[in-house]
């Protein structure tokens, strides 16, 4: 087995709130040049998913998609997974559900849950504590969902999705436990220029959850896959190879 071989990884690529597997069309095949195997989904009623959100009424069914590629793997394989803005609470469920399939878990930009509280406090904080002091960012967010650099033909085609934060199911759940997603190794990358979830509480949920290696995109605003795809592949190589 070749140097090159050893060293490959296989990244699993999680989608945020709305978006879906498209998001990541820049990002894909520059990881795969640099030798890794990469795969994106579809969660449930998002992407060109033909279901609905009001079809969804379980946080697990939500992100069976997911749960399901981790089921399938080999025994002996494990990837590096990532999730994006809202698909850090759908991979911190995969992490709890398959702690022994996952080599290292990179938070984009995206809501971590913690240990201590139940599953809803980062979204519930962030809506309450931090949004209802600062009513602009709601035009903001919406204006980013989807940013300027994207190319219009992007922008024309992106299967925007209406979803769901589940909350009243999460804040209901019991605390993901230390022995599951509290065991796994993660990482969280900041972006700096962010103005859906301001680098402030992405800072504040990084304490709170206690993860220790930490690394920033200057410039980059929520969407980095697109905004900075090459800044984005170092950082996540650098973190996984380390």
């Amino acid at each position: 087995m070749g140097e090159n071989e050893r060293k490959q990884k296989h990244f699993v690529l999680v989608h945020g709130l709305g978006h879906g597997g498209w998001c990541w069309y820049k990002l894909k095949p520059v990881l795969e040049s640099a030798g890794h195997k990469v795969t994106v989904l579809d969660l449930a009623a998002s992407g060109i998913k033909p279901d609905q959100i009001e079809d969804i009424h379980t946080f697990s069914h939500y992100s069976k998609p997911l749960l399901d590629l981790l089921a399938s793997l080999a025994p002996t394989e494990t990837i590096v997974l990532v999730g994006h803005s809202f698909g850090g609470m759908t991979i911190a469920l995969a992490i709890d559900k398959f702690p022994e399939k996952i080599s290292f878990a990179v938070f984009l930009a995206a809501f971590v849950p913690d240990t201590h509280h139940r599953p809803s406090y980062v979204l519930e904080q962030f809506h309450d504590g931090w949004t209802a002091r600062s009513r602009k960012l709601e035009a903001k967010r919406r204006r980013f969902l989807v940013p300027s650099f994207c190319p219009r033909r992007c922008i024309n085609s992106a299967p925007l999705r209406k979803g769901s934060l589940f909350l009243e199911e999460l804040s209901e759940a019991q605390n993901f436990p230390k022995e599951g997603y509290g065991s796994a190794s993660c990482a969280y990358i900041v972006c700096s220029g962010d103005l859906a979830i301001p680098k402030e509480y992405q800072q504040w949920m990084i304490q709170n959850a206690g993860i220790d290696i930490v690394r920033e995109i200057n410039g980059a605003d929520h969407m980095a896959m697109l905004s900075k795809t090459q800044d984005l592949c170092s950082t996540l190589l650098e973190i996984t190879d380390n």
